[in-house]
């Protein structure tokens, strides 16, 4: 069952805390690769959240990961240089594929049984995705990474995680972002934004906070399916997350 109410840390005496979900999205940026490159994949940071991802999965937690292209290429930006729009989605969709090889690569070189699914069939190096089939490796304990976004133009890597999450049945999405969570505001534009550790799917839209597209907001919103919000930059987190700790932001009812 999804759990839509508030994240506890279970613990037992004298041990570490188990986790508190069954089955999560992971929802990774492009530019969380990058660190400080302008462009490309940092190795020694898909190193690390293939580090934490294999401490997730060591914990019995099911994990399916949704990853975005931007450190390569977006859509939109391509669009606004000229490009076609549809034919410059196509490309992102193609920027997350090679993202989701490397991050296949380093789980699979710690160990971690992975699958790369794609949402554009190319079975040379990946997947078609089948929603029964990703269930399934979900349950055989893989890892399984989701790239090529939905494989529509038109559509965020947001959205995809949105819709992946519902598929699949998963309690809650992780998304690990460059900053602590939700604000009022920019805090590096107004010093006065104030830090939201809880906040309703309704108010995120109606007041525009900066946390996933509309559409994602709304498909989580009717499914009731948590989103986490957290700093991906502070090491440990995606773990904190996992098991209850109170990090980030959480989005729900």
């Amino acid at each position: 069952m999804r759990k839509t109410g508030e994240v506890k840390v279970v613990k037992e005496p004298g041990k570490s805390a188990k986790a508190v979900y069954r089955r999560i999205v992971l929802k990774l940026s492009g530019e969380a690769l990058m660190a400080g490159q302008k462009f490309g994949i940092d190795p020694s940071t898909v190193a690390t959240i293939a580090d934490e991802v294999r401490d997730v999965h060591a914990l019995g937690v099911q994990t399916a990961i949704v990853i975005g292209g931007g450190n390569i290429i977006r859509g939109v930006s391509a669009s606004a240089q000229g490009i076609d729009r549809v034919a410059g989605d196509h490309m992102g969709m193609l920027a997350t594929v090679i993202n989701g090889l490397a991050l296949q690569d380093c789980l699979e070189k710690r160990g971690v049984s992975t699958r790369l699914v794609t949402a554009i069939e190319m079975r040379e190096i990946a997947e078609p995705f089948i929603r029964r089939r990703a269930i399934r490796h979900l349950e055989k304990g893989r890892v399984v990474v989701f790239a090529a976004g939905t494989g529509n133009p038109f559509f965020t890597t947001d959205s995809a995680a949105a819709l992946r999450a519902n598929e699949i049945h998963a309690e809650v999405i992780l998304k690990a972002t460059k900053v602590d969570g939700v604000y009022t505001a920019d805090p590096k534009l107004d010093p006065t934004a104030r830090f939201l550790p809880r906040v309703g799917y309704q108010t995120v839209i109606e007041k525009g906070l900066k946390v996933m597209d509309a559409a994602a907001i709304s498909l989580c919103h009717e499914n009731g399916i948590p989103i986490l919000i957290f700093n991906l930059l502070t090491k440990g987190n995606i773990l904190r997350a996992v098991t209850g700790e109170r990090v980030g932001t959480i989005v729900e009812s």
